[in-house]
C-alpha cells in the first residue's frame, strides 16, 4: 500500500471517535488485547508514562518528552488527535513516524487485524506501541484518548501514571459527575504504581485516595506540593501554570526512582518544548497586528480558562471565529464568551460538527451580534476584512476548528 492508500483506509474506512463520535467508541479492551497479542506484546517492551486528564493532557505529555529528550532519553510520544499530520500522534525524539513505517505496518496486519474489528484508535494505538517497541525507546509518554479505565492505551503497566485534572466532557461515555469521570480515569492507577494527580477537587479527592490505597500505589497530589521554580516556557496561557506544576513534581518523583532529569534538562525541556515535540494549539499566537490567537480548549473548563485568558489581554475590539461538534452543550459554551464580542460561527470539517443552521438557532437564543461562513476559511477571512489593528481574533471552540485553520495559516 501507498501512504496515501494507507491514509485512506485508516481515516476513511475506519470508525474514528474524532470524525463520527459515538459509533467509534468501544467499551472494552477485548480488541486491544487480541491485538497486542497478535503484535507480540509490544506494550510489555518499553517503559511509559501514562497521562490522562479532562484538560491539559496533551500539554503536559509534550513538556514531559521534551524533558526526558534533553535528559538524552530516546523518548516516544504517543498523542490525539492529530491537527495537520496523522503522524503528530506517534513521535519519538520528536520526529515524527515515517511515512514508510505507517504503511508497512498497515499492510502487513491488515487481513489480521480486519478480523478483529479495529476502530481507527486501536490502530494506532497498535502501531504507536509496536514501533516503540521496534525502536528500542528508553521511555514512551503516552496520552489517553478518552477517559482511561476502557481507553486502548490503559494495557501499559507504566513507571507512573499522571490525571490532570477532571472536568465535565464526554459525560456520555464517562458519566455526567466529576466523581463517575474521575472513577473512569483512575482506570490508568495501576498496582503499586505511584500516581500524581495534577489538580484537588473536592468532588474527586476521596476517590482518587481510596483507589490509589486500594492498589498500594503512592499519590501525590500536584497542588499540594511546595510551589515549584517554573522554568521560561513558550506556553503563554494562564491555564497552563497547573500543567507546569504537574510536570516538575512528576520530574522530581521520577528522579528519586532512579531516573536521571537534571535541573539543567527540566529547564531547556521547558524552553524548548514547541521544537523537540511539535506542539500547536495552546494559545498560539498566529499574529500580532491585529493580535490573533487560536486554542484547541473546546469543554466547559477548557472555554472558561480560554475567556479567563483573554480578559487578561488589552484589545479595543474582540472577534470570536467559533465552530463546535454536535455532541456538546453548546448552549452553554457560546454563553461564557463576552456578549460584545463579534461572532463569526462556523463549522469544522468533520461530520461530527455542528451544522450551522442549529449553531444558528443557538446564536438567536443568545442575542449576541453574529454572522455564519461555511467554513473556518471564509470565517477568518471576514474577520481580518473588519479587524483594526488593535482589536484581537480568536480562533477556536474546536481542536477541529483549529486544525482548520492551521492548514490554511
Amino acid at each position: 500500500m501507498t501512504y496515501p492508500e494507507t491514509l485512506d483506509y485508516l481515516l476513511s474506512q475506519l470508525p474514528m471517535y474524532q470524525r463520527v463520535g459515538q459509533a467509534a467508541y468501544k467499551a472494552d479492551l477485548n480488541n486491544t488485547i487480541a491485538l497486542m497479542k497478535l503484535l507480540g506484546n509490544p506494550e510489555s517492551k518499553f517503559k511509559s508514562i501514562h497521562i490522562a486528564g479532562t484538560n491539559g493532557k496533551g500539554s503536559t505529555s509534550h513538556l514531559l518528552a521534551s524533558v526526558f529528550q534533553e535528559a538524552g532519553y530516546k523518548t516516544g510520544l504517543y498523542t490525539s488527535p492529530h491537527l495537520l499530520d496523522f503522524r503528530e500522534r506517534i513521535r519519538i525524539n520528536g520526529e515524527m513516524i515515517s511515512e514508510k513505517e505507517v504503511s508497512s505496518f498497515v499492510e502487513e496486519n491488515k487481513i489480521s487485524c480486519e478480523q478483529l474489528d479495529l476502530s481507527f484508535f486501536e490502530w494506532t494505538v497498535g502501531l504507536a506501541f509496536h514501533s516503540f517497541a521496534l525502536n528500542q525507546v528508553d521511555i514512551a509518554i503516552v496520552e489517553v484518548g478518552m477517559g482511561g479505565r476502557l481507553d486502548s492505551t490503559n494495557v501499559l503497566s507504566p513507571e507512573l501514571s499522571v490525571i490532570t485534572n477532571i472536568g465535565l466532557d464526554h459525560a456520555q461515555f464517562l458519566g455526567d459527575t466529576l466523581d463517575k469521570i474521575a472513577l473512569e480515569k483512575a482506570g490508568i492507577i495501576k498496582s503499586k504504581v505511584p500516581v500524581v494527580i495534577g489538580k484537588s477537587q473536592r468532588e474527586t479527592e476521596g476517590s482518587f485516595r481510596r483507589i490509589a490505597l486500594a492498589h498500594e500505589s503512592t499519590i501525590l497530589f500536584a497542588d499540594q506540593q511546595f510551589p515549584m521554580d517554573i522554568p521560561p516556557c513558550p506556553l503563554k496561557g494562564h491555564y497552563q501554570a497547573e500543567n507546569f506544576q504537574t510536570v516538575l513534581i512528576a520530574a522530581d518523583h521520577l528522579n528519586t526512582a532512579g531516573w536521571k532529569l537534571s535541573n539543567e534538562a527540566i529547564s531547556a525541556g521547558f524552553e524548548n518544548v514547541l521544537k523537540n515535540t511539535g506542539l500547536r494549539g495552546r494559545w498560539e499566537i498566529l499574529n500580532e497586528k491585529p493580535k490573533t490567537i487560536c486554542d484547541v480548549g473546546h469543554n466547559l473548563d477548557g472555554i472558561k480558562s480560554i475567556v479567563h485568558q483573554l480578559e487578561s489581554e488589552e484589545f479595543k475590539q474582540l472577534h470570536l471565529v467559533l465552530g463546535f461538534v454536535s455532541d456538546k452543550n453548546v448552549e452553554e459554551l457560546i454563553s461564557l464568551f463576552p456578549k460584545n464580542a463579534i461572532f463569526y460561527l462556523t463549522q469544522p470539517s468533520i461530520p461530527r460538527a455542528m451544522p450551522l443552521d442549529r449553531l444558528e438557532q443557538i446564536a438567536d437564543g443568545k442575542r449576541i451580534n453574529y454572522k455564519r461562513f461555511e467554513n473556518v476559511e471564509l470565517a477568518l477571512e471576514a474577520a481580518k476584512i473588519r479587524a483594526k489593528q488593535d482589536d484581537i481574533i480568536f480562533i477556536g471552540g474546536s481542536t477541529f476548528v483549529v486544525a482548520d485553520l492551521l492548514s490554511i495559516v
